[in-house]
């Protein structure tokens, strides 16, 4: 006798889910074919979406509770992801915003760097301070000399001082975490700075004539920018007890420039024989908002502080698809890698959406930034600039 088995409407919807899930995890990633820039190569598909969340996170997956198989937990954005290499894979810590307009962290990790990305089972659990975060966000993994993992990311807490039926004003800090595994994660005190508050704040992967030294971003408030908004350097003695030290910008902003608003950077330096690679972000305002691009300069391997090639403009700028999203013409990194080969992965948001990776080398970062010339700040100068690269392509000719 022959029993036919019936598939439910939940079990049919299941499948379909799963398999449009695997297929996108899966799917192999390509480089741009276009000539490009010879600095850098943009791959084709963003490596992280809100779609690559696991289906767990966002389903209840008992036909009991859930028949029609309805999504419980909607999850809106995946971006602005730190990252490091780590056991021979390549792990982002993501920024993972719900429905909810709540961020938490979350690990994926590749074989490879470019695609195949796979969230963890779970999301960080990130232990709490006396005062709870409302909100967390943008992450900087950074393996430390003194065998850390640590993680620096932005807490956000509504404004106390903020008047009655304001809900918006808020206070931004650097929350600190480490761990030995990414799972467990120790919670240190909040950083303690005089300089305003901070959104951005960057650990220097070596001490520092026996210090711990941190890149900051300070500003008046969590919008207002004020008088601050460049490229701070400090140092603490003891991150158990984290009080910035002797900070003083060194690279702030310049009127009509890609970071002519505020600037900061992005993912810990990369150590070259020439010096200390940076990549940062750069603000300016426009008709349209606020655009946000990456920019790249070098620091002396030596003194931290001392900025010694400076490259004129954008790094990087949104492009197509790159510049639609919940927050419009925008691109941000805080996270790259540099592989044993020398091979840059460069890990960036585009829109506060999504997430992708464009390639570069050591080598070529290092001829971008040496080599290419530094802004003069006037549109005299750029013409000049280029009249002086066409005559010496002339005399070559």
């Amino acid at each position: 006798m022959n029993t036919k088995t019936v598939i439910t409407r939940f079990q049919k919807r299941k499948a379909e889910i799963e398999n449009e899930f695997q297929q996108l995890i899966e799917q192999k990633n390509e480089s741009q074919s276009s000539v490009g820039n010879g600095i850098f190569v943009r791959y084709k598909n963003p490596i992280i979406t809100a779609s690559h969340t696991p289906i767990e996170w966002r389903y209840d997956l008992n036909e009991n509770t859930n028949p029609l198989l309805l999504e419980r937990i909607g999850i809106n954005a995946a971006f602005n992801s730190g990252a490091i290499k780590w056991e021979n894979k390549f792990i982002l810590a993501v920024r993972v915003e719900g429905f909810d307009r709540k961020s938490f962290i979350a690990i994926a990790e590749s074989p490879n760097g470019l695609d195949n990305f796979k969230f963890w089972e779970k999301p960080c659990v990130l232990p709490q301070t006396e005062e709870p975060d409302t909100n967390v966000y943008d992450m900087r993994l950074v393996n430390h000399e003194d065998g850390w993992i640590y993680g620096i990311f932005c807490t956000e807490r509504k404004d106390p001082k903020a008047p009655a039926g304001d809900t918006s004003s808020a206070i931004a800090n650097a929350g600190i975490v480490r761990t030995k595994d990414l799972i467990n994660f120790e919670r240190l005190p909040d950083l303690i700075s005089n300089t305003g508050q901070q959104r951005n704040v960057v650990l220097h992967p070596e001490f520092v004539n026996g210090k711990y030294a941190l890149y900051t971003r300070p500003q008046d408030g969590f919008i207002d920018i004020g008088n601050g908004g460049g490229v701070g350097l400090g140092y603490v003695d003891d991150m158990t007890n984290p009080i910035v030290q002797n900070e003083a910008i060194i690279y702030g902003k310049q009127y009509h420039t890609v970071y002519e608003l505020k600037n900061g950077l992005g993912p810990a330096p990369i150590k070259t024989e020439k010096g200390w690679l940076h990549l940062a972000h750069g603000v300016r305002n426009t008709a349209a908002g606020l655009r946000y691009t990456l920019y790249m300069f070098m620091t002396d391997l030596n003194d931290i502080s001392k900025v010694i090639y400076k490259p004129a403009g954008h790094f990087m700028a949104p492009e197509g698809i790159e510049r639609i999203g919940d927050v419009s013409n925008v691109v941000f990194s805080n996270g790259w890698i540099e592989d044993s080969d020398g091979t840059v992965y460069i890990y960036y948001a585009s829109s506060d959406t999504r997430m992708h990776v464009a390639v570069s080398s050591v080598d070529k970062l290092i001829d971008y930034v040496i080599n290419t010339p530094e802004d003069t700040f006037t549109s005299a100068g750029s013409v000049n600039t280029i009249i002086r690269l066409v005559d010496k392509n002339k005399a070559i000719s």
